[in-house]
């Protein structure tokens, strides 16, 4: 219950690159190295990403990305992905669509949830809103266990 999602969120985002990746036995062009991960540039359709220290702000306003290591233990990981799959459900239509509403709800109000691990947004420090932005994504692609 002590273990914090950050491992987790670093293994997701591996995943998400490997799944990526057009090749298996060194094909052409040059290879990624294997030890900077994070160094990778999404493109529209994968997950936006922060240099350490920064966030990624949409074109609407909304933070999209925090450039710190995930913290919450696996409970809080838990409820904010569950919190926030219900909510995509009840609007329906392809979660993914709505990773950003979702998070500007959270990021507009000061009221505290499961989803914010009970703390309003502004007062999460950056690694607290890298996690609840893993478990929003996580909620999205159906992953909430």
């Amino acid at each position: 219950m002590g273990r914090h999602i950050g491992l987790t969120a670093t293994v997701a985002a591996a995943v998400i690159m490997a799944g990526c990746s057009s090749g298996t036995d060194g094909g052409s062009g040059t290879p990624a190295p294997s030890t900077t991960p994070s160094t990778s540039t999404p493109t529209s359709e994968e997950t936006p990403t922060a240099a350490p220290g920064s966030v990624a702000v949409s074109p609407g306003g909304v933070t999209t990305a925090v450039g710190a290591p995930a913290d919450s233990t696996e409970e809080e990981y838990s409820k904010a992905c569950t919190a926030a799959k219900q909510w995509m459900d009840e609007r329906g239509g392809d979660p993914k669509t709505q990773i950003e509403p979702y998070l500007g709800m959270l990021q507009s109000t000061d009221s505290a949830g499961p989803g914010t691990y009970d703390t309003a947004w502004s007062q999460l420090p950056p690694p607290r809103q890298a996690a609840v932005i893993v478990a929003v994504q996580a909620a999205a692609e159906g992953l909430c266990g």
